[in-house]
């Protein structure tokens, strides 16, 4: 046995290095999601930063941080003193002094501090990391790599990360750092080991945060005699102080319980990640299978004639197809090592531009192997998976008829395995129904039976449909028949099709269904493309004023409208809620709670921009002191309650809250998702209550939302600024990306059994040539041919991934997740653009792209028998 192996991968290796194109596109198929896997591998490990990769980005050369608390209470902890408990009390402790912690742990002391603050950059403010510490010291060494200029050494001196470097911030610049503009120079360039890409600012302690005692990351690096232990860390938590210890990080089991990571993903129980991990197999196994298998039939069909040779000579049929599945095996190893090397590369690459572009974390290069090796055995799999139907095929082939020139077509009588195909369809169709009750994940296991079934029903499908080619057009005919006659070498490019198809309409129909059921559930005051901008009360009528100035100034030609937010005598912000609803909805998309119907103070214009229209009964109901509810269900008996309490108190849990009965109206939206109530100035203030202008409303804005926001809010701390936006607009891009997705697997299935199927009908596309047939004739035969294979697979995955779509709705709607609330009607949403240009348009742009790059030149052709 061994010495046929070897033959036969000699002879795999000879043929593979003469057949260079076809061996290229196999090695791209088999080692395409090898390298995709092993990139996300390498990527994910490496971004993956532990307590022990972290230890010189966080201690330095120190034995220890500890980090100091409000509060003198004991601390519970975790290893790496990311997670601190401990006790409330009334008022914060007095602040820890040097002396002190020098009594707690015997060594040198060095301050440090770290916080958020804002910094003035390009017109506006950035939120930026603080770290304040003497870099200069040698206890710091390791923690930031100094990349141009000096560390800071006086209180006025910082330096900066490249991600400030990158907005314009340069060594020489004077920073305006926090509200106050505090001027600072910077004098250097420093870059986080595990955070290249975070904006940051260094200096010496109090430069710029003042001194803090709030448990936001402030204390003293330690520099001990000996090593920090658990028993001092206990000591210490029982001090009031939470402490990170080289010498336990370091003795801490890889990976063990005390191995804290942050960016883990371990999600859900084990049996289901081993669920999905199978389901994932299956699906890699398959579509690469799939994908491959006619690229490998092509050569069995270039090598039929060498093969039958060996046959004649006395071969046996086990030989054969041990000759062909070496070709799976050479052409997979070969694919599986390129992916694995270039899938690292591509794995650091993206994981650099990530950590610097990002703001990822970014550890050493951490390479999982034995995942890696797995996903290499999962490609080899797929390399001799997708040789097994050829291997076969090359096994029954009659030698005489291939020496004699004869093509070779599959037997009359075989359409695959009909029966097993029925069975799985049917078990896949019922599992998906059933399994809608359960979970997404049930479902994707029954969408995996089914899509099994439909491929090996795929030979039946392609030999009836070649039943009705006697009336089709003459290229649509001879395409029709040919594939036909080689159905496995047509099913195996039609299930790939079918297959991918089948899962972008089951995601394309979730995705659109859940973003229709969101936005059918989205609730807003105000109409789409109004732009909202308000602050807090607490922000001064100077403050308001420069930035409705500045709105409009941002705004040319868009008119704005004021609205008031309700103050009590002491000047506090009130927070207006219903006080109640309809109980007696049961359905429909306004059945929500209470705390989501706002309720807003306006006048007349603030009413006619919201309704995008006048209604005197309206304004008449609003200048006379009524209320004006967006609907009915806050009404009761002609009357609205509001509940008031003073914002961001917490007085709607605790009691303190004062009831409003207003007269009400009602008035018919402007859109059905408005929602909502409306009160004038004269009822606040005939409720003892007072008002401020806050809010500003601009209808028919489409300016970028972020750009608007950062400019103003270089006006005035504090602000908001919202543009309202259907929820269903995020679902276009999505549409698109899996469209592209689909489109490369879809072309590529159909271009290698197109260009297999050419080459089969050489003789016959001669022979039309040879009798008069023009050009045009043989790339209508080859586009004819690409669009029967695509539209044929779409067809089917299109009826699949409905199943399994609908399957996934209702799975995702029994789970509550994706905004879903039971007293809400179920959405079928159909993104009839996505299904047309899935369906329609890549069976039409693969019978284009073939017919247009096909050649029309004859060859000569030599007829035995």
């Amino acid at each position: 046995m061994i010495p046929v192996l070897v033959a036969a991968l000699r002879v795999s290796r000879r043929d593979a290095l003469r057949a260079k194109g076809r061996t290229a596109l196999i090695m791209v198929m088999i080692g395409l999601p090898v390298l995709l896997i092993t990139a996300v591998l390498t990527s994910n490990a490496t971004t993956d930063v532990s307590p022990r990769e972290r230890l010189d980005s966080v201690l330095g050369s120190a034995d220890a941080r500890l980090v100091t608390l409000p509060l003198r209470t004991p601390v519970k902890q975790d290893l790496s003193a990311e997670y601190v408990r401990q006790p409330k009390a009334p008022r914060p402790d007095r602040q820890w002094t040097p002396a002190e912690i020098g009594r707690l742990i015997h060594g040198r002391l060095l301050r440090y501090q770290q916080n958020a603050t804002e910094v003035r950059v390009n017109g506006g403010y950035d939120r930026v990391e603080a770290l304040e510490v003497d870099l200069r010291d040698p206890m710091t060494r390791g923690m930031r790599t100094l990349v141009e200029g000096r560390f800071a050494a006086a209180a006025g001196e910082v330096a900066v990360s490249p991600a400030l470097t990158d907005l314009g911030v340069r060594v020489g610049d004077t920073l305006a750092v926090t509200r106050q503009d505090r001027p600072l120079r910077v004098v250097g360039v420093v870059q986080n080991p595990n955070r290249p890409g975070r904006a940051e600012l260094v200096g010496l302690p109090e430069s710029v945060l003042g001194h803090q005692n709030d448990g936001n990351s402030s204390g003293w690096l330690a520099d001990t005699s000996a090593p920090v232990l658990r028993a001092d860390v206990r000591r210490l938590n029982q001090a009031g102080l939470a402490v990170y210890s080289r010498e336990l990080i370091e003795r801490a089991p890889r990976g063990g319980a005390d191995d804290w990571r942050g960016f883990g993903l371990s999600i859900g129980p084990p049996e289901e990640r081993l669920i999905g991990l199978g389901v994932g197999v299956v699906i890699v196994v398959a579509e690469t299978a799939l994908l491959a298998g006619p690229a490998f039939a092509v050569g069995l069909r270039r090598r039929r004639r060498e093969l039958a040779v060996l046959a004649a000579q006395g071969v046996s049929g086990r030989q054969l197809k041990a000759v062909v599945l070496a070709d799976g095996l050479v052409l997979g190893g070969a694919a599986v090592l390129v992916g694995v090397v270039l899938g690292v590369l591509t794995g650091m690459a993206v994981q650099s531009a990530g950590a610097r572009w990002m703001d990822w974390t970014q550890g050493p290069l951490d390479v999982p192997w034995l995942q890696v090796l797995a996903t290499a055995a999962l490609g080899v799999v797929s390399g001799l998976t997708a040789a097994l139907v050829p291997a076969v095929q090359a096994s029954r082939q009659s030698p005489a008829q291939v020496l004699t020139g004869r093509a070779g077509v599959d037997p009359p009588g075989r359409a695959g395995r009909p029966v097993l195909g029925t069975v799985l369809v049917v078990l896949g169709a019922g599992g998906c129904f059933v399994a809608a009750r359960r979970d997404q994940l049930a479902v994707s296991v029954a969408a995996v039976v089914l899509g099994l079934g439909l491929i090996a029903l795929m030979p039946l499908v392609i030999r009836s449909t070649g039943r009705l080619a006697g009336r089709l057009p003459l290229p649509l005919r001879l395409a029709v028949r040919d594939a036909s006659r080689h159905r496995v070498r047509t099913a195996s490019a039609a299930g790939a099709v079918m297959a991918a198809t089948m899962t972008a309409v089951a995601l394309g129909l979730f995705a659109a269904s859940s973003a229709a059921q969101r936005e059918a559930g989205r609730t807003s005051l105000v109409p789409l493309d109004t732009l909202t901008v308000g602050v807090r009360v607490s922000q001064s009528d100077e403050h308001w004023s420069r930035l409705r100035e500045e709105t409009e100034r941002l705004l040319p030609g868009t008119p704005t409208v004021p609205g008031m937010v309700a103050t009590n005598h002491r000047g506090e912000e009130l927070d207006l809620r219903p006080a109640r609803a309809d109980r007696q909805c049961t359905g429909g998309q306004r059945c929500r709670p209470v705390w989501e119907w706002p309720v807003v103070v306006g006048d007349e214009k603030l009413l006619r921009s919201l309704l995008r229209r006048d209604d005197q009964r309206a304004a008449a109901a609003l200048a006379r002191g009524d209320a004006v509810a967006f609907g009915p269900e806050l009404v009761h008996d002609g009357t609205i309650e509001l509940a008031v309490g003073v914002l961001g108190a917490d007085s709607f849990g605790g009691g303190q809250v004062r009831t409003l009965t207003l007269p009400a109206v009602v008035a018919t939206p402007a859109e059905a998702a408005q929602s909502g109530v409306l009160i004038g100035e004269s009822a606040l203030k005939a409720a003892g209550l007072r008002t401020a202008e806050r809010r500003l409303y601009a209808a028919g804005v489409t300016a970028d939302r972020d750009s608007l926001w950062r400019a103003l809010d270089a006006v005035s701390a504090g602000v908001y600024v919202d543009v309202e936006r259907r929820w269903d607009e995020d679902t276009v891009p999505v549409l698109f990306l899996m469209l592209g997705a689909a489109m490369v697997l879809v072309l590529g299935g159909t271009f290698a059994a197109t260009g297999l199927a050419a080459a089969d009908m050489r003789q016959d596309l001669d022979t039309m040539s040879a009798v008069g047939a023009p050009p045009r004739v043989r790339r209508f035969v080859v586009a004819a041919q690409a669009a029967y294979i695509s539209g044929l697979g779409a067809a089917v995955g299109l009826a699949g991934g409905t199943v399994a779509g609908a399957a996934m709705i209702r799975a995702g709607r029994n789970a509550g997740g994706l905004g879903w609330r039971p007293s809400e009607p179920e959405i079928f949403d159909i993104p009839w653009v996505f299904l047309a240009g899935l369906v329609v348009g890549l069976p039409l742009l693969a019978a284009l792209m073939a017919g247009a790059f096909t050649r029309t030149r004859q060859a000569r052709a030599r007829r035995v028998g």
